[in-house]
This record gives structure tokens, sequence and C-alpha cells, in this order.
């Protein structure tokens, strides 16, 4: 195919009736009138010989091509207003440039808004996307990278990528205030018998504290699985099942709570958050001053002797 023969234009169309799965609401999106959007939709119809919209009652729906095509025109966008974009050089006070992270609530509570201060102040324009790092979207972070900024994620999860650790956590054992376990400290035979509230619980979805214990033999029985490190707390108090959690999350929670942090009876190792981050962008300006702001944040938030360099 040859690309020269091609007009960019119905990339943004494509792209605009995917995402709405309507041609006036596309036609809003993109600033046009609702017959020159359909005439775009035609000329798309025959190069791919595909309806790509199809109604059903009173909606739209996309076929099964268009359901492959959607997130293909949403990275090639991306990657095609990345290149006209591009400066030799980067401001952040003159950016206006979305920064889109994949983050756990976890890191939001414990860094987001330092990060968002840092960004506030130093590209008062630009903008911060915080998103939830799915299991979906970590499986498939070689595609998604493309098209976000970072991902922040402990190791073990994603190959390929490139990466800077931030800072260092400790995994702590919480259980409800009330536990029997709070006077006579936790047993590995505690962790062999209690029911456990687990985060991310799959195949490829797993904390790295509950794979070390895995490891050193101990299975979980588990009981409640949440994919929100916040939810945790809420799941312990007033039960007698137990969880781990990040002992930096454990210390921004308020004091009645009703849950109480535990040492864990056996060595699980410490949390190193990273952040992640496709190749293709090493040497992009802005990607360069993004990272250094993290790590900055990082710093700031957690204290020097804790940020890993």
């Amino acid at each position: 195919m040859q690309l020269a023969s091609l007009d960019l234009n119905l990339l943004v169309a494509l792209d605009a009736l995917l995402q709405q799965r309507s041609v006036t609401r596309a036609a809003q999106q993109m600033g046009l009138s609702q017959p020159a959007l359909s005439a775009s939709l035609a000329r798309l119809r025959r190069h791919f010989g595909d309806e790509l919209l199809t109604r059903v009652g009173n909606e739209y729906r996309l076929t099964p091509l268009a359901v492959q095509l959607k997130e293909l025109a949403r990275m090639a966008l991306s990657g095609v207003e990345r290149v006209f974009s591009a400066q030799p050089e980067f401001d952040p006070r003159s950016s206006t440039r979305e920064f889109t992270f994949l983050v756990s609530d976890y890191w939001v509570a414990v860094l987001g808004d330092t990060v968002a201060a840092l960004l506030s102040e130093e590209a008062p324009h630009a903008r911060l996307r915080l998103a939830a790092n799915t299991p979906a979207a970590v499986d498939r972070a070689d595609q998604v990278m493309l098209t976000t900024d970072l991902l922040i994620l402990p190791h073990g999860f994603v190959t390929g990528l490139s990466h800077r650790d931030l800072y260092r956590d400790d995994w702590v054992c919480v259980v409800a205030a009330d536990n029997p376990v709070v006077d006579r400290g936790l047993t590995v035979a505690d962790l062999e018998t209690l029911p456990w509230v687990v985060t991310f619980h799959g195949p490829t979805a797993a904390t790295p504290a509950e794979r070390q214990l895995r490891m050193r033999g101990v299975e979980p029985v588990v009981q409640v699985v949440t994919e929100n490190f916040l939810t945790v707390p809420g799941l312990i108090a007033g039960s007698d099942r137990i969880a781990l959690l990040q002992r930096h999350l454990v210390e921004q929670l308020p004091l009645n709570s009703g849950i109480r942090a535990l040492a864990p009876p056996l060595d699980i190792g410490p949390l190193v958050e990273a952040m992640w981050w496709h190749p293709v962008y090493d040497d992009d300006p802005e990607h360069v001053y993004l990272r250094d702001l993290v790590t900055r944040a990082a710093r700031q938030a957690m204290g020097e002797p804790e940020a890993v360099v």
C-alpha cells in the first residue's frame, strides 16, 4: 500500500467514528457537518470493504473489523500526533500536553498529589490523566505503552520496556483491630489458616508479596479479591480476614480505620515501585522531562534515603 496516496484526515475520521459510534457525535467532535463526515465514512467503507458501523434499532454498532480497528486507529493517531508535535526542545511552561499514567490507587494515594503539584507548578497548562493499570492493560503493555506515557508497576510483570526504579516500600500484614492475633503476634500458621483479602488474583495478576508467600510455601485461603488497595481496610475491619498492604499506604489511613498493621512472620522482601515506558520515547525531550519530574516527586514524597535512583 502506498502511504502517500492515503488521506490522513480519514484516520482522524475513523478514530472519531469508532470511538463515538455515531456520525452525528463524531461530526460534532471534529467540528464538521454531518454530510461531510458521512462522505468520509463512505470512503472508509470502500477502502476496507466493510460497513464498519451498522444500524441496530436506534443505535450504531461496530462490525467485527471495526472492533479490531478501534484501538489500532487510536494508537496510529496518537503516533501521528506525537510525530507532528515533536520539537527540538521541550518547554514545560508553554506545554498543553496531556500526560497519561497507568497506575494503582496505592500509587495515587502516596504520590499522585506530589506529581500533580509539581506538574502544575512547572507546566501550568499541561494535564495529568491517571488511569487504572488493570491486568488486561499490563498483559498488553508492549502495545498499550505506545499511546501511554508511563506505567507505574513493580518488577516481574512486564518485559521489553524501558524503566527506572522510583522508591522502596515495605509490606505489612493488616488485620482487624480486635483480632486476637494483635495481642500475640502473627505466625506462619495464621497466614495459612486465616481467610485472605487479596489484590489482583489470577494467573498473571498478583502482588509481589503474594508471589513471595507462595514461593515460601504459604498458599493463602482467598476469601475476597479486589483490584483496589484502598478498599482493603474496609474488608478487613470487623472480620477475621488478613491482607498485605504497603506500609506507606497504611500510614496514611485514619487512626479509626479499624485495622492494625503487624510485621509479617516471614521475610517477603521489599516492594520496589518503578516507572515503565516504551523504548521509542527514550530520547523524547518531553518524556525525558516527565520522567525527571516523577523521579523528583518520588524523592520529595518518600524522602531522599528511600528513593531509588
